[in-house]
């Protein structure tokens, strides 16, 4: 896996396994869903490193009842994958029913996560994603619909919302209490509005506030967690039951061996050299190639993940461009073998904050949304079309 080092003695803090109903982590990490991350490939990366349990991208409803082939490919999982954990996105609680119905009923996965947390416009310009919650009935309507249908299977099903559309329109305390009362496994927050995006600090009191008025089912702490010892200090501060990792794990897998030694009370860390790094890159590739079937689609997804992977690392400008544009497994190999290898882990320069964090920007919205919290007028017609328009996260 690479060399390791010990981190600053504190004990870990008393966390029990994560249960999200049948189902049992010794870890209690979920790999948040990322579109065009978290496929199949990469969650099989993660699983080599450390457990927990490890979410599929989000998939849209209705392009999963009428079985659009890149709904499905989104709910492929691994032979040995366990538990296989689909996320879901829809505004309509019939077509969100259907969808579960559908998972369920043809054994599609064991469990099923609701996605009301994605601040993306073309999602939340339809009402769906961090937008839905501040219509409460509707967002009850769809956790009712999505628990009762998968229920039947006994196969528990989980929320994951933000704060709010903004901090004028915050939904997140009635959201968790609804969501409780309905039956979901567990609640996740992300301690950020919709309007933040990936800005700013996540407000890990706001998950403290949360873990205080839901108490039957665990709650999941979201953000700004870059390191084991952030997911250990979320803990202590929120009382939260475990934690949901994204942008974090962006060209680290091995974040998930951290957290998982970190949870056990373990001080060793995962600092791989360069070597290390590399040979990671090659199995994701690779794994990349196998989940595609075809090895163009697969080398072109790996372009993505060269940045995150080499963050503080001495490699050329012109190398690291080459990578970006690498076709074939053989012209990978060819590469990643003019790297000095022997470059040992660079310290803080290759840990910390990944991905776009942006700034924070005005939320798209259905006209006249936050006039009130009922559904009705202009909001309920864009609402009905809604799942025609968006697919795959």
């Amino acid at each position: 896996m690479g060399s390791v080092s010990t981190a600053p003695d504190a004990p870990a803090p008393a966390v029990a396994p994560l249960r999200i109903g049948p189902h049992e982590s010794p870890t209690p990490v979920v790999l948040a869903p990322m579109a065009g991350i978290t496929n199949a490939a990469f969650r099989r990366l993660c699983r080599e490193h450390g457990r927990g349990f490890y979410v599929s991208e989000m998939t849209t409803s209705r392009a999963l009842v009428e079985r659009t082939p890149e709904s499905m490919r989104l709910v492929t999982f691994d032979p040995d994958e366990h538990p296989r954990s689909v996320q879901l996105y829809g505004v309509d609680p019939a077509t969100v029913g259907a969808a579960v119905r559908m998972v369920v009923g043809e054994g599609l996965a064991d469990h099923i996560d609701l996605n009301f947390g994605c601040p993306v416009p073309k999602v939340t310009r339809k009402g769906g994603g961090a937008a839905l919650p501040w219509k409460h009935e509707l967002f009850t309507q769809i956790v009712r619909a999505a628990v009762t249908e998968a229920s039947r299977e006994g196969v528990p099903v989980t929320v994951k919302m933000r704060k709010g559309v903004d901090e004028d329109h915050l939904t997140y305390l009635a959201a968790g209490r609804a969501a409780e009362a309905e039956g979901v496994a567990a609640v996740a927050l992300h301690g950020r509005t919709a309007e933040q995006h990936y800005s700013g600090q996540a407000d890990w009191d706001a998950i403290a506030r949360l873990k205080e008025a839901v108490t039957t089912v665990p709650v999941l702490g979201n953000g700004d967690i870059w390191s084991a010892e952030d997911a250990l200090e979320m803990v202590r501060r929120t009382g939260c039951d475990g934690v949901v990792v994204g942008r974090g794990c962006l060209g680290r897998p091995w974040l998930f061996a951290d957290l998982e030694a970190g949870f056990a009370g373990r001080a060793e860390r995962v600092r791989p050299g360069l070597g290390q790094v590399a040979a990671t890159v090659r199995r994701h590739a690779e794994l990349l190639v196998e989940h595609y079937g075809d090895e163009l689609k697969g080398c072109r997804d790996i372009r993505k993940h060269i940045a995150w992977y080499f963050k503080g690392y001495v490699v050329g400008g012109d190398l690291r461009a080459r990578l970006g544009l690498v076709d074939t497994l053989a012209a990978l190999d060819e590469l990643l073998a003019t790297l000095d290898l022997d470059q040992p882990h660079p310290g803080e320069t290759a840990e910390g904050p990944r991905g776009r964090a942006g700034s924070p920007q005005r939320v798209a919205l259905p006209e006249g949304w936050l006039d009130d919290q009922e559904l009705s007028g202009p909001a309920l017609a864009v609402v009905r079309q809604a799942e025609l328009s968006v697919s795959g996260g």
